[in-house]
């Protein structure tokens, strides 16, 4: 519940937010596009984050980096809040991304100081039933928040969620790391831990499928506020009522993959899993451009999509994760900050491309195609023999 709550951070920062899009749009008198550069922007330093508090983690320990940023994302909620603009907004995204990233890379950290392989793939995926809580309840909450006193209080409501974090993480989260495999040195080591593992080709494609994976996600999260809202007329209410559901197909499909790494390898779940995504992507593509069947058939290709985002990620991470444990915060680190930064490039497209149901489908289907090629041409996972039963 703990590292779930962790890793749920930065998605709360975003769906709790979510409903608000429009009216944050509208109050700060700018355009669609500018305000979902919030959420962008966030992933944006998210992604920075991870790259630096990875290696302090593996400095300093897993519990003093995240004490810090979570009380420091505390601040940033309180001064969004209070901002005048929509640059300030977006500016202020950046750092209180940066800062969330403690959080998710310490928990990925902490979670590979004990547990590799399967082990680690279950874990993983169980982490998601807590995260998946977050598209269940954070978008009504931020609904009903931002109705009764405005978008900004979505803010405060998240400067508290990090104060009642952070007491639980001062309170009950152990240290995990020793002080004798705590690496020294300072940039240069951290520099030496990078290039270690940017030189692993297997270790790269593996931490880009989460990202890629992600991305699919977040075109839904990104896009899906003006698709459904104003494409199709729904109320915010009826919105953060569909979200909700949408958030059991990610948690189900979550849960799905930890009885599964009971009896498969994690490999062998990713290369059955990815083009199963595809095949679904396309579907929702195919859906979207004919418009047969209306909204009902739209939504229920749009459920089975998410339902199978959460098959890879995990799995993949795990893997990744698992070749490079002594360091396992800089692993950690860079997985996420690849994860983060895919998805902030990718997402946005769909508002680029039409910000409609064909353009959300479409940056799908490119994802979920280029994930499809890093597998099958940077891994062996689809040679004679390349089912990477070690990995």
């Amino acid at each position: 519940m703990l590292l779930g709550s962790m890793c749920a951070l930065p998605a709360i920062s975003n769906d709790i937010y979510l409903p608000s899009l429009p009216d944050v749009a509208r109050d700060l008198g700018t355009s669609a596009t500018a305000a979902q550069l919030t959420m962008t922007a966030l992933m944006v330093g998210g992604a920075a984050g991870q790259l630096v508090i990875g290696p302090v983690s593996d400095r300093f320990g897993r519990r003093r980096p995240v004490m810090v940023g979570v009380a420091l994302h505390v601040v940033t909620s309180i001064l969004c809040a209070l901002t005048p603009g929509i640059s300030a907004l977006i500016a202020l995204r950046v750092v209180q991304g940066f800062f969330n990233a403690s959080a998710s890379v310490v928990a990925m950290a902490v979670i590979r100081d004990r547990f590799v392989g399967s082990d680690a793939s279950r874990l993983m995926s169980r982490l998601m039933l807590v995260i998946g809580v977050a598209p269940l309840f954070a978008p009504s909450i931020g609904g009903m928040i931002a109705g009764e006193v405005g978008w900004r209080g979505t803010f405060g409501a998240l400067a508290l969620f990090g104060v009642g974090l952070w007491v639980v993480v001062w309170r009950k989260l152990p240290e995990t790391l020793p002080r004798r495999r705590r690496r020294e040195g300072g940039l240069r080591t951290a520099m030496s831990g990078y290039r270690r593992l940017a030189a692993d080709r297997h270790f790269v494609a593996l931490a880009m499928l989460p990202g890629l994976g992600n991305a699919v996600l977040m075109s839904y999260v990104v896009g899906s506020p003006f698709v459904l809202q104003e494409g199709y007329g729904l109320s915010a209410h009826q919105f953060a009522l569909l979200f909700a559901l949408n958030g059991i197909g990610l948690v189900g499909g979550a849960q799905v993959n930890a009885a599964l790494v009971r009896r498969f390898a994690p490999i062998r779940i990713v290369r059955v899993a990815l083009p199963l995504s595809l095949t679904a992507c396309l579907g929702l593509l195919t859906i979207a451009l004919t418009g047969a069947g209306g909204l009902p058939v739209l939504l229920i290709g749009l459920w089975l999509v998410l339902a199978m985002v959460n098959l890879v990620p995990p799995n993949a991470s795990a893997l990744a994760l698992s070749r490079h444990g002594e360091i396992a915060g800089t692993a950690a680190a860079l997985i996420g900050a690849i994860q983060i930064g895919v998805s902030a490039l990718i997402s946005p497209l769909s508002s680029l491309l039409g910000g409609d149901a064909v353009a959300m489908a479409g940056v799908m289907v490119g994802a979920q195609v280029a994930a499809l090629l890093v597998l099958a041409l940077a891994t062996p996972a689809f040679r004679r023999r390349g089912a990477w039963v070690a990995a």
